[in-house]
């Protein structure tokens, strides 16, 4: 079957060069639109700066584990590399130190993760100082911060001391390095513009978000407020704010209140994709398996969305929310909130992609009136990551 690309995709490959990230969003076909231009652009030896016969570039996907061991790319590779004469690796992020020697290759680095100046950081200017690379984003950067490695893997700045210097100021009154402005942004969005290729589409689906309120125990989360102890460990104190943040979380999340409406929504659908944050609530979800197929991916379990016509597929925020996709359902569940609106986002994803069958697709998303469950949705309303200590600090009681 003959490849052919969307008009958004055919827009992209001519707008892509070396060293830039294509943004776009989930399920908008990037990972295809990122081998049409190896094989029309750097294999034909428009863009490539070495005497290499055609067609003879070594193509090196840094990705998900997920991704890597469900074979998408290499699905995706069927409508290029036809031989063996072609050097193709897919791989994980937590190895991309092997290939810090590789000369000569044209690398795709996808599911953005090199920010900060970590291992994955100093692999990838090892890599892309001897390689032409290209980034795959949907959610490219929050804060300028976010830009450096590639800012300095593009040549802008020498390292992330340099960019510091010119365009970072930090807070004089924090006891921690803080930043409290960006100096010189025109600079900053001169250089984005410049290395962003965005790849806009119409979807042809529709999103719908309903929020279904569930009770909690309220008499026991008052408890947990003013006693600060623990009542799943013998009501020992909490040590910390995140102890603290969990026993509410907890009890918000009480599964005597929330997997009955989990139930309601899956027979309304038969096929329903819950995501979860805690193996306490993965107990709890997994007694579903009395009148369902339950299939897991996690930390423990690594399995395939089930098939047939009554299904639920559970999986955890950190392991699942990007970097797979399912077409046979138009349903997704949040048992419980995430505290990053991006993983959130992500996870919305899984199922809305180009070649879904489903128009209408349905996000329910559990939640309750604690002070807690409402200070993570706000959070998520205003795009920014839940703060637990934050949090914890200005304690009021339940509402």
């Amino acid at each position: 079957m003959a490849l052919k690309l969307y008009p958004h995709q055919t827009k992209a490959v001519s707008e892509l060069g070396i060293g830039k990230i294509l943004c776009g969003q989930v399920g908008s076909g990037k990972s295809i639109t990122a081998l049409t231009f190896w094989w029309t652009k750097i294999c034909d030896g428009e863009l490539k700066p070495w005497k290499r016969p055609k067609r003879k570039v070594p193509l090196y996907i840094i990705t998900t584990a997920r991704k890597r061991d469900s074979l998408e790319w290499q699905e995706d590779l069927t409508y290029f590399a036809k031989d063996d004469s072609h050097l193709v690796v897919v791989d994980s992020w937590n190895n991309m130190h092997k290939y810090e020697g590789v000369r000569q290759a044209f690398f795709i680095f996808d599911e953005q993760r090199v920010v900060g100046s970590g291992a994955w950081v100093k692999s990838f200017y090892k890599i892309t100082k001897y390689n032409l690379w290209i980034l795959l984003s949907a959610t490219p950067g929050d804060t300028w911060l976010d830009y450096i490695p590639v800012f300095v893997a593009n040549g802008y700045y020498r390292n992330k001391t340099h960019f510091v210097e010119q365009h970072v100021l930090y807070s004089r009154f924090s006891k921690f390095p803080k930043v409290d402005n960006f100096v010189n942004t025109e600079k900053l969005e001169k250089f984005r513009a410049r290395l962003l290729v965005d790849m806009p589409f119409e979807r042809h689906t529709v999103r719908h978000r309903e929020r279904i309120w569930v009770e909690y125990d309220r008499e026991l989360y008052r408890d947990i407020l003013k006693s600060r102890c623990n009542p799943w460990d013998d009501y020992k104190p909490f040590k910390n704010s995140t102890g603290l943040a969990y026993a509410l979380r907890r009890c918000s999340n009480d599964a005597k209140y929330r997997i009955p409406e989990c139930r309601k929504l899956i027979e309304k659908h038969k096929r329903a994709i819950i995501f979860y944050n805690f193996d306490h609530e993965l107990d709890e979800l997994r007694k579903l398996d009395d009148a369902y197929v339950v299939a897991e991916w996690n930390g423990h379990k690594h399995e395939k969305v089930p098939s047939g016509n009554e299904w639920v597929y559970l999986v955890h925020y950190l392991s699942g929310a990007e970097a797979w996709n399912c077409t046979d359902t138009d349903c997704i569940i949040f048992y419980s909130l995430n505290y990053s609106y991006r993983i959130m986002e992500q996870a919305e994803g899984r199922i809305d992609r180009m070649n879904t069958k489903y128009t209408d697709l349905y996000y329910y998303i559990l939640t309750c009136h604690s002070n807690i469950d409402l200070a993570i949705w706000e959070a998520k309303k205003r795009k920014k990551v839940f703060s637990e200590s934050a949090f914890t600090k200005r304690l009021g009681e339940p509402q």
